[in-house]
Formats: C-alpha cells, structure tokens, sequence
C-alpha cells in the first residue's frame, strides 16, 4: 500500500480509531498492530507475508535460544549465526542471485569458457532489506547482551513488522522501538499534531517535488549519449532533489503516522545538503541505515581505532558494503565505494567532525561554509548521477559529456514547462534552512510571530493541502521500495 494513495488515506483513520478504542488491552492493541501491518503489507503481494513471517519467527525463536544457553558462548555462537545467515540467505536469493549467476556467466566467458548459469525470475519482496536489517539487529543484540530476549510475542511481531516503516525505514533497533510495544502507549495531543505536520511537510516533498521531478529526470536518464551539459547538469541536480524529497518525505510520513500511535521512531534525516563534508553528510543522510552499517560492520572490523591503512580499509569495506545493499548492480557497489574514496583525505589529514549544524543561531553561513556546502554538494550530486545510472558505461558518458560544453544539443524534456516545481524547490530549501536546527519543515511553528496564532497556521496548512492537490504530478512508488 502507497501512502501516497486513497486506499492508505481510508487505511490510516480506520486503524487509528481501532487502535486507540484498544488502548487499555496492550496485548490485543499489539495484535492489531500486527494484524493492520499485515493488511497493509499484503496489499502488494499477499506471498511476500510469508517471507516476513519467517524472519520474524527465526529471530523470536533465535532470542530464545540465546537466552536458553546463556554461559554456553559456543552454543549462542551457533544459534546467532544459523540465525543470521538464514535471513542473509533469504535477502541474497531474492536479492542478488542473477546478479551473482550473470556475473560469474561473464567471468567465464571473459577467460574463454562458456557456461551456463541459471537464473530465476524472481520479484523482489518489497522493503526486505529494511526488515531484514531490523530483524538481524535484535539478534545481534542480544547475543550482545544490549538487550534482552523478549517472550511477549504480540510485541516482538509488532516490532518487526509495524507498518509506517516496514517497507522503506526507518531501520529501528530492538533497543528503542521494542520497548515501546512492552508497555501502554498514552495519546499524547501535542505531538500527534506535531506528527501530522510532519506528515503534511512529508506529502508535499513526494507528491509536489518528488514526482514532479522523476518526469523530468527520467527521459533525460533515458537517453544521455546526444544531450548537451544544458540538460545534464539540471537533470543531474533534478535528480539529486528528487532522491532526497522521496526518501526523505517517505521518513517524514513514517515517523508522523508513527506518532499519532504514540510511537517515536528515529530521525532519518537531519538536513544533509547542508552538510560541509561529505562525513557530515553521512552523519545526516539515512541515518537508521548510515548507524546500522557502523555498528555492526565498521566497529566489529576495528572502526578507526586503527592504524590509517586498516581504517582505510574498514571504511572502503563499510561504504561498498552499503552501496551493495541498494541493489544487484554495479553503479551501486561503485557509488558506495565512491564514497569511501571520497573519506581518504579525512582518514589520512584527520577530519573535523561538525556536531552541530551549520551557521547554528545565525541566519546565514560564513563565506568559508558556503564553499565547504557547495564543495561537499558537488561530489553528492556526481555520486548521485552514478546511483541513477542504469549502468556504469552511461554513467561515464553522462559525466563526459555533462563537462563537455562542445556539445550543443539541448533537448527540453520537461525543463522549462513547469515552472512552478523549482519555486517549490526554492521554497523547500528556504524552509528547511530556517528550520535546519529543527526535526522537519514544520516543526514549532509557534515561535513564528506570524504563525504564533491558529488562524494563521492553519491558513498555512490549507495552502499546503492547496498545492498538494492541485500541483500534484504522477503518483510514483517510493525510490527506496525497491531496496
């Protein structure tokens, strides 16, 4: 199920109202959750419960076991591991297996040697990688012992399986979000109106921005061999907009649904095309995904708590790794590694790590933070340009000739005739500059004089509405279902 559909907006009141009448009975309350989780899940490909069900199962169970041979390391070893490479196996066939099979077919071939691989046509399960990885990390922590088994089983499946950020994150851990189905959830006003702001802000990034800016970028990704630096550039920037109002809009939905069920789910975003280098920026993007990569990957290889060769080493694997979970492809692997490459000066000259956000209780940023904001935007957008990319060999076409003012062929896919997707652009990141060293565009409102008062708010919120309907473009899936 979209959010951005009728079928989502008749969804969500409906469980709402289910909900809260079921305030006083946790356990069925729970089983609700689950119940509405399923349904909205399902709605895509009944089948794909099965494979939720499974993982969700296993790592009950693994939980149980870990707790059962508690003093028995060996035995815990064993029990996490089948654990682990159950569900990693799971997200490998569905995920990956053509790409391997193919890819070996062409190592063969390449050395002379025909082979046939076999390859299965498989549709991948819808937010498999976001589960999986929510899964994966109780397991991990209770053999850690960062938290403890739970036997409540209503509250484990709700856990795994709540629906705002089933499919496409927030990647919550068992340590902050499974505590919250343990125990009585109270409605609490202030931030389920909060939550629905976020909602409103999430909505006009997709629907206004997003899909707008998806017409555009698709036709000039579609055919980049003849286009000119004129229509590379915008396409490239179009696109790097387009990336962040999806994913981003899609965690503010999640997150403001998640709060009218008296639910907090971590921030995802914080800004990040405000960051001054690119460790920032990766500080400030996907940040549920970012941490979950550093946790359970980076610090087990030894973190930076190395020698600069090993901590080179541990960030190439750590950012590859990440580029590989976005897809079976290459221009993903590479992107990833991209960005590990881009850490070497950090890593070799140090790094200074930028805890607060930039120019923070100023209204404008220093000269030298416009260059470090500038510099650090130009290599996201290069990495965004080989994310999009449908392979690496468009990819360098796309940057040769993005550079190549020779080329004079500008086709207009769309550029110039919706002028009003670039004032709502303008408008985003005004808003979000105001509102950088806040959760989301819309947040506390009240310290506004003009706003400060309901009328004027809730004006704001109907011209908001106001251009949701009337500008909306094409309804398009999420970028990051199929992750």
């Amino acid at each position: 199920m979209l959010f951005n559909s009728i079928s989502f907006l008749i969804f969500l009141p409906i469980v709402f109202v289910i909900y809260w009448l079921l305030k006083d009975k946790l356990k069925l309350q729970n089983i609700f959750v689950i119940t509405a989780s399923y349904i909205f899940y399902g709605w895509w490909d009944w089948r794909f419960l099965i494979l939720i069900i499974i993982t969700t199962f296993c790592s009950y169970l693994s939980g149980i076991l870990l707790e059962k041979y508690e003093g028995q390391r060996h035995k815990q070893k064993v029990v996490s591991a089948c654990n682990i490479l159950l569900n990693i196996g799971i997200l490998g066939t569905f995920k990956y297996f053509n790409f391997f099979t193919e890819n070996f077919a062409a190592l063969f071939k390449s050395l002379g040697m025909s082979m046939d691989m076999p390859t299965v046509k498989l549709i991948l399960p819808v937010g498999i990688s976001f589960y999986t990885f929510q899964a994966l990390s109780y397991t991990i922590d209770v053999y850690q012992h960062k938290i403890k088994p739970t036997h409540n089983v209503p509250a484990f499946f709700a856990f795994i399986s709540f629906f705002p950020q089933l499919v496409a994150g927030p990647i919550e851990r068992a340590t902050h979000l499974l505590p919250q189905f343990l125990e009585k959830r109270k409605f609490d006003y202030a931030s389920a109106v909060d939550g629905c702001r976020q909602i409103l802000w999430g909505f006009f990034k997709k629907v206004v921005i997003a899909d707008a800016c998806a017409l555009i970028v698709n036709n000039i990704f579609c055919d980049p061999e003849l286009q000119c630096p004129l229509t590379l550039i915008p396409g490239a920037l179009l696109f790097t907009i387009q990336i962040y109002c999806d994913f981003s809009g899609y965690s503010d939905i999640a997150i403001g649904t998640a709060r009218l069920f008296g639910i907090n789910l971590m921030q995802n975003f914080a800004f990040p095309y405000f960051s001054r280098n690119i460790s920032e920026f990766w500080r400030r993007w996907h940040i549920s995904l970012s941490t979950w990569f550093r946790d359970y990957v980076y610090f087990p290889l030894g973190g930076s708590r190395c020698n600069k060769w090993r901590t080179l080493y541990n960030t190439l694997i750590l950012f590859t790794v990440s580029g590989f979970w976005h897809g079976a492809n290459w221009t993903f692997i590479c992107w990833g590694a991209y960005h590990g490459l881009l850490f070497i000066p950090f890593i070799v000259f140090g790094r200074k790590k930028y805890k607060d956000v930039v120019a923070k209780w100023k209204r404008l940023p220093s000269v030298t933070e416009i260059f470090q904001m500038a510099i650090t935007f130009f290599f996201v957008v290069i990495g965004w340009i080989m994310f999009r990319a449908d392979s690496l060999q468009q990819f360098v076409v796309y940057i040769k000739n993005m550079f190549n003012p020779r080329i004079i062929n500008f086709h207009n896919y769309g550029l110039t005739d919706t002028p009003s997707l670039y004032v709502f652009i303008f408008i985003l990141l005004l808003t979000e500059w105001i509102q950088r060293e806040h959760q989301h565009g819309l947040s506390d409102l009240n310290r506004f004089k003009l706003l400060s008062k309901a009328v004027p708010r809730y004006c704001l919120y109907l011209c908001i509405l106001f251009v949701i309907w009337v500008f909306k473009a094409t309804a398009s899936d999420f970028i990051y279902f199929q992750f």
